[in-house]
């Protein structure tokens, strides 16, 4: 039996065929997959050179965020029938395609009666509660800015409204965005017009916010991190690189005003999946909203054209979707 999947053919080119359908071994589980989403890693990995050269032809990869129903369990943990949210490592990813084979310690289980379309949201939500935990480990920040307004950046936003920040600054070029992040209770910034640490800088009578957390990416926003936090504030650096290698980063001002800086990376090898596990309580219980998420969905065979979107910041649309089945 075959199933169709979605494959880097090369760097630059997804293309959608034909593969055997896995079997799972011991400890393992096979997943019909419903829901996958684009993240900002997956654009780096098929067009800027982030790609892991073995996995070329791969079914499914890169896909990491994706949910599904067990179609055949090796699992005592779960069984055929059950919802699940898979969240494998990044050397296991697969989920762009229509059956996945995964470890039960990489599966979050879902309600039976939940919307796995919204359900899909934890894995991006859980990896920004894990963020979250790092950036602020006490009182909460009373200022802070959030760089990017995609769905990891609205979701910071929505944490820190939800933890009892007063005032949050979010900035992004692109204005279809920036009207979300008003929506959700941000101050915006153009970045197209304005400097975030303009806009800090006036917000707090010159001092800067107390955090800021970096989810765009670019080595120019990082640097813009550095500009708009306080002295003796917090970086949370969230988006992926740039590119490979090394990358400019203005160490003198950092040290000068003292900054504390956190990186955050490896949700998905937490014990116990705790910070996915509570992005789906978070979205079940209707806390965190989703809804702006879910407006720009395609069908797997339109792949290359979601890519395509996901390179052009989703075309004003904070995430990407992809229907499986």
């Amino acid at each position: 039996m075959t199933m169709r999947a979605a494959y880097l053919a090369e760097p630059g080119v997804v293309a959608v065929g034909r593969f055997p359908i896995p079997r799972p071994e011991e400890g393992q589980v096979l997943v019909e997959m419903r829901h996958a989403s684009i993240c900002g890693s997956d654009v780096h990995i098929v067009f800027d050179g982030f790609h892991d050269q073995e996995r070329l032809g791969s079914p499914g990869y890169p896909g990491h965020e994706g949910i599904g129903v067990v179609a055949e369990s090796r699992s005592r943990a779960f069984a055929a029938g059950d919802p699940v949210l898979t969240v494998p490592p990044v050397e296991h990813t697969g989920c762009f395609a229509e059956y996945q084979v995964v470890d039960e310690g990489s599966l979050v289980p879902v309600p039976r009666e939940g919307d796995l379309s919204r359900l899909l949201l934890a894995q991006q939500l859980g990896t920004t509660v894990f963020g979250m935990a790092k950036f602020v480990d006490g009182p909460p920040p009373r200022t802070a800015a959030v760089i990017g307004a995609g769905s990891a950046g609205l979701f910071f936003l929505q944490l820190l409204r939800r933890m009892g920040c007063e005032s949050v600054l979010v900035s992004d070029l692109d204005p279809g965005r920036l009207v979300v992040a008003d929506r959700l209770g941000a101050q915006v910034v153009d970045a197209r017009r304005a400097a975030l640490a303009d806009t800090a800088r006036e917000m707090t009578g010159g001092i800067g916010v107390d955090l800021v957390v970096e989810a765009a990416g670019p080595d120019a926003c990082r640097v813009e991190a550095v500009e708009a936090v306080r002295e003796r504030g917090t970086i949370g650096f969230f988006g992926f690189p740039e590119r490979k290698g090394t990358a400019p980063f203005p160490v003198e001002r950092a040290f000068r005003k003292s900054v504390r800086m956190e990186w955050v990376n490896g949700t998905q090898k937490e014990p116990g999946l705790v910070s996915f596990r509570r992005a789906v309580d978070l979205i079940r219980s209707g806390e965190i909203v989703v809804d702006h998420c879910l407006e720009h969905a395609f069908d797997l065979g339109d792949i290359a054209e979601a890519f395509a979107s996901a390179r052009r910041h989703g075309d004003g649309h904070p995430k990407v979707g992809i229907i499986l089945r």
